[in-house]
């Protein structure tokens, strides 16, 4: 028999090598290649991006739902704009070299037209469970939109465990690692800390978790936003030969400089896309679970606040902490993931550590907090009601598990589980999207783009 303790020192090997598998050729085309095919099928549906913004800082009830537009959008904020924002972008600089930062940007572009899809589809298809909320998602999606309530099963099973690699281990992780480098803080004492006041949060629900992310999603975004901006302005002069570096290597790869080992233009694409869907979860199924608690009557206008959330993760947070890290030259030093980001702040003097913790502690909370709500919901579609609880209780018991575990592996776990993830909510858009058009061609007929 084979001692099953000798296949953990292997374990992050078998997970990298399986990540590189799930994220070859045809899940990197599947992914990218619905974000354009919505993108033409809508009709550039970005244009109303503007117009967009405008509904989703509206806290209007318009019709059923749980929570607001606005709440609703800051939920899925929350678990958005997390350590894929921070760290997610320095583990593809490190992997995929510049280049990557624009492929992640070019996916969030793109992603804005399918994030758009996955909420508007959500709440078309939601229903009302016996405790009068709201159950929409993906799940429902593929059982009440397509009749396949067996790949609805699949997706939810696969939401239910990958709500542990990407909204939990993975940012317990971060924030860990990053106490440990700035303020010698031990893992175990963050995993702890972070797992009771995520109890806390948890006890009241989707409301609780609402009230809480309406608050502290505006101010962590500005507070890292300005950060980011003031490394901009203190390295202005470098921005133009950085944004070259950048399209030049997203096209041609990166060679070896310094410490950095080099990458190709496929390392590039792979990292970037992989990151972008982290960051954002545009394809992923994750934030229509949210939206579909919206309080509205129009599936198009959630499906407006909603594709929001893309704007602000990638093309505007992730760009900016792109930039940051490639201008500050730090990749070149072969550091990777909380030490990468760590080293690019540190040029602000005295404070640039403490003002990444902040941002990351923020943005790492709230991501754990959005994430439980989605497992919870993909556990109640699979189980019923009484399995949430359970379900609660290990997610608190992650968070530490996370907060102690190594960064390779967590990393590699959640690529591999959002891919798989995504594969039943990317096949559910392309053969709905005919159901998509016709809604939008409805709603916006005859309404200003703006």
């Amino acid at each position: 028999m084979h001692d099953p303790s000798r296949l953990i020192p292997r374990l992050p090997a078998l997970l990298s090598a399986l990540s590189d598998i799930v994220w070859g050729p045809p899940m990197l085309a599947l992914l990218f290649g619905t974000h354009i095919f919505l993108t033409f099928r809508l009709r550039f549906i970005q244009r109303h991006v503007w117009r967009a913004i405008a509904l989703s800082v509206s806290r209007t009830r318009d019709g059923e739902g749980d929570i607001s537009h606005f709440g609703s959008l800051m939920t899925a904020l929350a678990a958005t704009i997390g350590t894929g924002n921070i760290v997610g972008v320095a583990t593809a600089v490190a992997a995929g070299g510049p280049g990557a930062v624009l492929w992640m940007w070019l996916t969030g572009v793109f992603g804005i037209a399918t994030k758009y899809a996955e909420a508007l589809l959500s709440v078309k298809y939601r229903t009302t469970t016996p405790q009068g909320l709201m159950a929409g998602g993906p799940m429902y999606v593929l059982d009440r939109g397509l009749g396949c309530r067996w790949l609805g099963m699949v997706f939810a099973a696969l939401t239910a465990v990958a709500a542990f690699g990407i909204g939990n281990m993975v940012q317990a992780n971060s924030i860990s690692a990053m106490l440990k480098v700035n303020f010698d803080v031990s893992p175990w004492a963050t995993g702890i800390v972070l797992a009771a006041c995520t109890s806390l949060v948890m006890v009241h629900g989707i409301k609780s978790i609402a009230r809480v992310c309406e608050f502290l999603v505006p101010f962590m975004a500005a507070f890292y936003v300005v950060g980011c901006g003031i490394l901009l302005v203190m390295n202005a002069g470098a921005i133009p030969s950085t944004l070259a570096l950048i399209i030049r290597g997203a096209f041609t790869g990166q060679a070896a400089l310094g410490g950095f080992a080099g990458a190709g233009m496929r390392d590039a694409v792979r990292y970037g896309i992989a990151r972008g869907l982290f960051s954002n979860e545009s394809g992923m199924g994750s934030a229509p679970i949210v939206a579909a608690a919206a309080q509205t009557r129009n599936p198009v206008i959630q499906a407006l606040v909603s594709m929001t959330g893309t704007f602000w993760d990638t093309v505007v947070v992730c760009a900016m902490t792109g930039i940051v890290l490639v201008n500050s030259g730090e990749w070149t030093k072969g550091l990777q993931g909380a030490a990468l980001t760590t080293a690019a702040f540190a040029d602000i003097p005295r404070i640039g550590p403490a003002v990444l913790t902040v941002g990351l502690l923020t943005f790492v909370s709230s991501t754990i907090f959005g994430w439980c709500y989605y497992g919870e919901k993909a556990v109640e579609y699979l189980l019923g009601l009484r399995a949430t609880e359970p379900y609660r209780r290990l997610w608190v018991a992650a968070v530490v598990v996370g907060s102690v575990m190594p960064l390779p592996s967590a990393w590699s776990f959640a690529d591999v589980a959002n891919a798989l993830m995504a594969v039943p909510n990317l096949v559910s858009l392309i053969l709905l999207s005919g159901v998509v058009a016709a809604e939008t061609k409805a709603h916006l007929r005859n309404r200003p783009s703006g």
